[in-house]
């Protein structure tokens, strides 16, 4: 457990000296990457986080000018998100994290370890006394299960 918080620490400073952003601004960068605009909601439901958590990254992203939001036409509630020059610049020079590093290597892995993996680390979050929903899972391993 200490060598995993310790990664993710200096991984934390590492991404916050050469880019300015936190894990979660960047994770959150990344899953517009695409080109094409996704709804505050998607991105949400992806990054396993709350609306409130949503919309303080929105917030604080928007005022850096690294991405722009655009209500819906059809629905006014719905809000729309894309990157704009200065989000891509930043994803370009943002480093390869902890984060990639272990979605790259989970990935490669077979289902059953996957599978294994998910368990045993959703119990040890549990054991800890972490099974409420507020918490932010980084990580959605069913929709990476379910992508293979």
């Amino acid at each position: 457990m200490r060598k995993i918080l310790r990664t993710t620490e200096l991984n934390s400073k590492r991404l916050m000296r050469e880019t300015g952003l936190t894990p979660s601004q960047l994770i959150f960068l990344q899953m517009l990457e695409d080109e094409r605009e996704q709804t505050a909601g998607y991105v949400a439901g992806r990054m396993g986080i709350t609306q409130a958590t949503t919309t303080a990254l929105l917030q604080k992203l928007e005022a850096r000018g690294m991405i722009q939001r655009r209500k819906g036409e059809a629905d006014r509630r719905q809000v729309w998100l894309s990157l704009t020059d200065a989000g891509h610049k930043v994803l370009q020079i943002a480093p390869d994290g902890a984060h990639a590093r272990f979605q790259e290597e989970f990935g490669a892995l077979e289902d059953w370890e996957q599978a294994m993996l998910v368990a045993a680390l959703e119990r040890v979050a549990a054991m800890l006394g972490n099974d409420e929903q507020g918490v932010a899972a980084v990580l959605d391993a069913t929709a990476v299960l379910s992508s293979d």
